[in-house]
């Protein structure tokens, strides 16, 4: 037994795993590098949600350094702030704002609009990023299971309510960061509502990461011609507090083999930043990108087009009675 143990406690096994997690690290990176892409944001004005922290930050410093006016979308105000104050202090560009909104809230989200249509002449990028995972079941006061609001209604909502003033400033882009998670998802309207879900691990986030990518494609056959785009992106397996709500253990063993194999925030962003920056992507619509930057297809459920405009119709109609 002794010599077993002996076995599997042999160096081999650690610089095995070294250099597994070097190999993998080398196949994550990205074929489109944020730092060597000329494009300027200057006169630009962008929108990121849960943009506090993780690869919302990181989305956001990399607009900012671009010289984009940049609305900093979030819930906490404790932890806004410091992320302003970030932000400000490693570009020098002091036109980053902090502005409030609980996106599980649809008056919250509407509250925001208002503001945002008051006060911006002209948004030309809105990336949908934030989100949660691991969440008890709770309704909103809405009606709306808390995750489904977060992850999607609010979005979508927020996504709706902007689309005139993006429409005035195009070319503009949306993007919406879903997860390659969406692959294990499953369409329900009853989840909206709690009903019907279960809770076991992510399951409830791959719906709504399914949910994200339907309706962005929906989207943006609606807006064909129009000159804004919309499109989905997976940003990868990242280092982030997203499962800030999972027990100790999920969280301590996620981080764990994190630490070898996950990208940190920063990597993260990438695939995103891609999707709004990028010149190869002017006029690319309704797409689904990877965490490499390249152009994927989804699965089959997400490309289908008659529960495309079931949905989308599904969801206007929840928001609209708000």
């Amino acid at each position: 037994m002794m010599a077993w143990l002996g076995f599997f406690y042999h160096p081999f096994w650690a610089v095995s795993t070294a250099l597994l997690a070097a190999v993998v690290r080398l196949q994550m990176r990205n074929r489109w590098n944020p730092q060597a892409c000329a494009v300027r944001l200057t006169g630009k004005t962008a929108i990121v949600t849960g943009a506090n922290t993780g690869i919302g930050k990181f989305i956001a410093l990399d607009f900012a350094r671009r010289g984009a006016r940049v609305i900093l979308a979030c819930r906490s105000e404790a932890r806004g702030t410091a992320a302003l104050n970030e932000i400000r202090e490693k570009t020098g560009n002091l036109d980053v704002h902090l502005r409030l909104v609980d996106l599980s809230s649809m008056d919250s989200v509407r509250a925001f609009a208002e503001r945002i249509l008051k006060e911006e002449k002209a948004l030309h990028i809105l990336v949908n990023n934030a989100g949660v995972s691991g969440l008890p079941r709770n309704i909103t006061k809405d009606g709306f299971e808390e995750s489904f609001a977060t992850n999607h209604l609010g979005p979508f909502l927020l996504t709706n309510l902007l689309l005139d003033l993006m429409k005035s400033s195009s070319p503009s882009r949306i993007v919406s960061v879903s997860s390659v998670n969406h692959k294990r998802g499953k369409v329900d309207f009853s989840h909206f509502h709690g009903k019907n879900l279960s809770y076991c691990m992510d399951q409830v986030y791959n719906n709504t990461k399914l949910h994200n990518i339907i309706c962005t494609n929906e989207l943006a056959r609606r807006l064909k011609g129009t000159d804004v785009t919309a499109n989905s992106v997976h940003p990868g397996i990242v280092m982030t507090e997203v499962l800030r709500h999972y027990s100790f253990w999920v969280r301590w063993i996620f981080n764990l083999i994190g630490f070898f194999f996950f990208k940190s925030p920063e990597a993260g962003a990438v695939s995103t930043i891609y999707c709004a920056v990028a010149e190869e992507l002017e006029g690319v619509t309704g797409k689904y990108v990877d965490s490499d930057c390249s152009l994927t297809l989804p699965i089959p459920l997400a490309r289908d087009a008659a529960l495309a405009v079931k949905d989308f119709e599904f969801c206007e109609r929840l928001t609209s009675k708000l």
